[in-house]
């Protein structure tokens, strides 16, 4: 029911988004009212004409000259209207967001680019882009972390293991007043944190995978890259070295296609297999392959 109710909320969140941006594309120049109309004037009058109109219409409902509140409001709609008309480009923009209503977003980003595009520092406008996207990155890591943490404890080997540490932890007395199924609650967040540090493939969000701190930190991951693929040239091209267990384990890795993560979770004894094998070497890549073909057909 909980992700039935999730796609609900968000196509209503949807529907309401659409709902809000397809209006009028020119309303967002001035509103609800039509441009030309607060000036008084045709579409096709000229910038003389405009001009003259709005400087007639400026002294009529100014602050200064007519005290109504009305008249006042009236006279900031004017004066909006006539900073769209009198610049050519606006002008042309706002002509044919009239005459093409129904390109709403087109029109928009061209509103909002032309009045705000050149007050923009587009390093500012990176950094926030940034910043909301590893906000959103970070919270989505804790979320699906929470998530497989809570699918484990209900696995009935984290209950036993559970379990085994209460004993280990006691001495092998159990609190017969609660029963065997019940284990205090106190012992129960210890062990349960103290378990969640052995859980495979739930790691803690850390902020050093954040696309944010990735980005600040390209230069340095680029230079120490080109660090590490010319040691390796020089060590195991040039000099011929034997490869180390670390650059065993990463051809091992790379042969295999096994994501870091998956590789940091296998046992030793099967790392240490692995490698041994020099699965690098095609022959060997290949009778590895074979090796597990058979055992496939066997457990079949």
């Amino acid at each position: 029911m909980e992700p039935l109710a999730s796609i609900r909320w968000s196509v209503l969140t949807l529907v309401i988004v659409v709902s809000l941006l397809i209006q009028p594309s020119f309303s967002i120049y001035c509103d609800e009212d039509d441009c030309y109309d607060l000036l008084g004037v045709t579409q096709s009058a000229n910038a003389s004409e405009i001009k003259k109109s709005y400087y007639k219409l400026s002294l009529k409902h100014h602050p200064d000259k007519n005290p109504d509140p009305e008249s006042k409001k009236l006279f900031v709609k004017i004066a909006n209207a006539y900073e769209i008309l009198k610049d050519e480009a606006t002008r042309e923009q706002y002509d044919y967001a009239i005459a093409h209503p129904e390109e709403v977003f087109y029109n928009t980003a061209r509103y909002y680019h032309a009045y705000y595009g050149h007050k923009t520092d587009t390093r500012a406008v990176l950094v926030g882009l940034l910043l909301v996207l590893s906000g959103f990155q970070y919270l989505n890591q804790w979320t699906r972390y929470n998530q497989a943490i809570d699918m484990v404890k209900k696995t009935p080997a984290y209950k036993n293991k559970l379990k085994a540490m209460e004993l280990e932890r006691t001495g092998g007395v159990t609190n017969k007043k609660k029963g065997k199924q019940q284990i205090n609650k106190q012992m129960e967040e210890d062990l349960s944190k103290e378990l969640e540090l052995q859980i495979k493939g739930a790691e803690k969000p850390s902020l050093w995978e954040l696309i944010g701190v990735r980005v600040v930190l390209l230069p340095y991951t680029v230079g120490k890259l080109l660090l590490w693929y010319g040691h390796w040239f020089w060590r195991y091209q040039v000099k011929q070295d034997s490869y180390s267990w670390q650059d065993a384990s990463y051809l091992t890795r790379r042969s295999l296609g096994v994501p870091f993560d998956s590789w940091r979770n296998i046992d030793e004894s099967t790392k240490d297999d692995l490698v041994e094998r020099r699965l690098w070497e095609k022959p060997n890549f290949e009778n590895y392959l074979a090796e597990m073909r058979k055992e496939s057909k066997r457990r079949r």
